[in-house]
C-alpha cells in the first residue's frame, strides 16, 4: 500500500461510446492542496465527476485511506468525506444563503470544524446576506455560498471544480484567500483552473491534462513554462 490519503490508478471513464478519460493515475496526500489544470475539454471536470461518483468508472481503482470506494455511488462517496463544489454553482434558487448553506450538513453527520458560525468568520459577506435569496447574490457571493455548502459536510476532501470562470480578478483573489484557511483545519483539496497562474499559487502540487490524459505532474517550483505550455496543449515529445 502506497500510504496516499486519496488514490486513482489506472482510471478509465466513458460517455456513452465515448472514451473521456484514459488510464488516470494521481494522488493527493493528506493536507495537501493539488490543482488540476488544462484547457477546455482536456478532462478535469470529468474526472471529478468520476472521484465523487457521478460518472461511473470504466476500469481503474480508487481507494480513500486504503478503502477502495471507485464502487461506491455518489451519496456513499459524500459519506466517506468527498465532497464538491460544482461547476457552475448549482445553487438553490428557492432558498435564502443560509438554507443553502444548511443542505450542506444534512449530507454528512459528524463533528468537524465547519458550521455557520465558522463559515461566517471564513467568508463574512455571507453572513451580512444570510437572509437573501441565494440568486441575488452576486456572482463571487453566490461562489462563496457553494464552497460554503460543500465544507458544512466537514469533508476530508475538498473538490473545487472551476470556481474562478466568470469572476472578476478581485473576486477571484477573495475567494481564493480561503484556501490556505480550509487547509489549515487538515483539509485535502483539488482544484480545477483553467488560470494557470491561479493554480500554480494555490497548489502545492499540479497535474495537467490534455485530451483526457495527465501530461505533466510536479511542483509548480519544479515546472519550467514550456513544460507547463506543451503539456497544457497537449505537445507530445
Amino acid at each position: 500500500m502506497s500510504g496516499h490519503f486519496l488514490e486513482i490508478n489506472g482510471l478509465t471513464a466513458y460517455y456513452g461510446d465515448f472514451q473521456a478519460l484514459f488510464g488516470i493515475d494521481m494522488y493527493l496526500d493528506a493536507g495537501e492542496t493539488v490543482a488540476m489544470i488544462g484547457a477546455n475539454g482536456a478532462g478535469k471536470s470529468t474526472l471529478m465527476r468520476a472521484l465523487t461518483g457521478i460518472v461511473k468508472i470504466g476500469s481503474g481503482n480508487m481507494t480513500l485511506e486504503g478503502e477502495r470506494i471507485d464502487h461506491l455511488d455518489a451519496p456513499d462517496i459524500l459519506l466517506k468525506g468527498i465532497a464538491t463544489v460544482p461547476e457552475g454553482r448549482r445553487l438553490f434558487p428557492s432558498l435564502t444563503v443560509e438554507e443553502n448553506l444548511l443542505i450542506g450538513a444534512h449530507a454528512r453527520k459528524g463533528e468537524g470544524p465547519w458550521n455557520l458560525k465558522s463559515l461566517y468568520e471564513l467568508f463574512p459577506i455571507l453572513a451580512e446576506r444570510r437572509r437573501s435569496p441565494g440568486t441575488a447574490l452576486s456572482g463571487g457571493q453566490q461562489q462563496m455560498v457553494a464552497i460554503g455548502r460543500a465544507l458544512m459536510s466537514n469533508p476530508r476532501v475538498l473538490l473545487c471544480d472551476e470556481i474562478s470562470l466568470g469572476l472578476a480578478p478581485v473576486v477571484i483573489k477573495d475567494i481564493y484567500a480561503a484556501v490556505p484557511r480550509i487547509k489549515a483545519v487538515g483539509t485535502s483539496i483539488v482544484v480545477v483552473e483553467q488560470d494557470i497562474g491561479q493554480a500554480l499559487k494555490v497548489a502545492d502540487r499540479v497535474y495537467c491534462m490534455a485530451e483526457g490524459r495527465i501530461t505533466l505532474e510536479g511542483r509548480p517550483d519544479e515546472l519550467s513554462r514550456d513544460a507547463i505550455h506543451d503539456a497544457y496543449f497537449g505537445v507530445h515529445a
